[in-house]
Formats: structure tokens, sequence, C-alpha cells
């Protein structure tokens, strides 16, 4: 199957797991995880419509994006992989969203960059919704706390909350997790599930979701 191909198929699931929710599926917003592939694999997605792009390493989508963002408009960039404090200028200048604020640090870094660079930033906190040590992201009796600390110290707008579930469980209680902590904190936006769970995710009310394999492909 061609990237455009699964392209259509994604955009396909994604309306019906919509409408068996009985949401709009212009409610569910599909970012193309385009990480490890070149702007060439990347190229025909655009052409067919895409502008949602979700990316783990600011380095990399630095030697792709900014060429395909001259040649199509409208792009919008996730970075939905860890953030660290040393790219923190590179990403706040690369990316429209960040969704993977998880640690003070980061949040800081990223209010001071934003505040240079006159560059306002639509931000993600992510929650370790399965409490894993080798996972990024804030513990989910933390987040109201951390929420605080990025609006109220920090000035900063958090539009949203993300999360990945442990790949061995059951994703649903994850996102059950994710959408009370959201109600709990006042935030509308819920990024979930990816190529194995999208569906299930958009049962428990995600807004986002982040889908790459089921497009372009293994990696």
């Amino acid at each position: 199957m061609s990237a455009v191909e699964g392209l259509k198929d994604v955009r396909s699931r994604i309306a019906a797991a919509a409408q068996e929710a009985d949401r709009d599926p212009g409610d569910v917003e599909l970012i193309a995880v385009s990480k490890t592939f070149d702007a060439d694999a990347i190229r025909p997605v655009l052409e067919a419509g895409q502008r949602v792009f979700g990316e783990n390493r600011v380095q990399e989508a630095q030697g792709k994006w900014p060429g395909l963002t001259t040649d199509f408009s409208g792009v919008e960039l996730h970075l939905i992989g860890p953030l660290q404090s040393n790219k923190t200028k590179e990403a706040v200048a690369l990316f429209d969203v960040i969704q993977t604020v998880d640690r003070e640090k980061i949040a800081r870094a990223i209010a001071t960059e934003m505040e240079q660079q006159g560059k306002t930033v639509r931000l993600y906190v992510e929650i370790n919704t399965g409490l894993e040590p080798q996972k990024a992201g804030i513990a989910p009796d933390d987040c109201a706390d951390f929420l605080a600390l990025c609006r109220d110290e920090l000035g900063l707008s958090i539009e949203g909350l993300m999360c990945i579930p442990p790949f061995d469980e059951n994703p649903g209680p994850h996102f059950a997790l994710l959408r009370k902590l959201a109600a709990e904190n006042g935030i509308d936006r819920l990024s979930m599930g990816m190529s194995g769970d999208f569906e299930t995710a958009i049962g428990f009310g995600a807004t986002s979701v982040r889908v790459g394999t089921a497009i372009f492909g293994a990696r």
C-alpha cells in the first residue's frame, strides 16, 4: 500500500470510529507521523492534502521540513518526541505545536524562548499514564500542580494533554485517565492513539491521533 492509499484508509477509519462514537469526524485531527521518512516519502502525502505532521527529533525535522514548507503552504508541525533542553531554541523556531512538555526545566526553557523569539507555540503536557520509569511524562497525580506552574508562574497556555500507553496493556484505561485529567483541569484537547489503537482513542474522546506506520508503512 502506498502512503497516499494508507492516508485514505486511515482517514476513512477515523471517520467510521468517530461516527460509531457519535462524534463529528471533523473534530478528530490526523497527525501524520513522518519521523524517519525523508522529504521524498512525505511529498506525496502533502500533495494528497495532508497538512498536519508529527516528528520525534528536532534535528531530523530541521533537515527536511524547511524545504517542504516552502513548497507547500499551511503545514503544521508537531513535536511528539522528547525535547532536550539544549534543543529548545530550535524547537520553538521550527514547530507550531510541542506535545511533550514533561518537566519544569523544559517548561521554563520554552517560556524563555517564546519570549525571546516573539513566537507563540501551542503546548501539550505529556502524562505518563502507566508510570513507566523509562518514559517521559508527568505522573498523573502531579498533573494539576504542573499545569498550575505552567499557567500561573510561567504564563504558558496549555492547549492539551498527550499520552503514550504501555504497549503491552489495554490502552482504554489510559485514554480514560487522560480524559479525566483533562476534564478536571479545564483542558479540551487530547492527543492520544497511534496506528494500533487510534480507533479506541477516538471512542475515548481523542481530538488528535498520531498515525505513522498505517500511513507510511513500517520503519
